[in-house]
């Protein structure tokens, strides 16, 4: 049952987000599935025991790649699967808690958690621009002009 709230929540988030960034309504459905399967990737491989930081670089990566293919399928800009995509991933959770540890003096906390939160989120960059990297050499060695 677990696995299903999270599929649910995770299309809920990025499809949300897509909304509210008022992305074209016929992209709202495949945003949502970026971020659920990003997301789901991410949960399966923490629930393995890869540590979060590797977990969220794949889970990146593959919104990249389902970004990209969706862009190329629909004729629509990479942007819009991306941003959307990436919501569910990004630590804002740990963010939160990191500055509410330095309001309440807890330094030592504080300290780690925004350590964690600046990790995730360089993850997410690397990600992002890994899985740009090899679409581009992909285009290059295979596209012949």
């Amino acid at each position: 049952m677990t696995i299903v709230a999270q599929l649910v929540t995770s299309f809920i988030a990025s499809a949300g987000f897509g909304i509210i960034f008022n992305i074209p309504k016929n992209a709202i459905i495949q945003s949502g599935l970026v971020g659920m399967f990003g997301w789901i990737l991410y949960y399966l491989l923490v629930d393995q025991g890869v540590d979060v930081v590797p977990a969220t670089l794949f889970g990146a990566m593959l919104v990249s790649i389902l970004s990209y293919i969706s862009a190329k399928v629909w004729k629509t800009p990479i942007i819009i699967y991306t941003v959307s995509g990436i919501i569910p991933l990004v630590p804002g959770g740990i963010a939160y808690n990191a500055m509410r540890q330095f309001v309440e003096n807890n330094y030592d906390l504080a300290v780690q958690l925004s350590a964690q939160a600046m990790l995730l989120a360089g993850g997410i960059a690397i990600g992002l621009m890994f899985s740009e990297v090899v679409n581009q050499i992909v285009k290059k060695v295979f596209v012949r002009k």
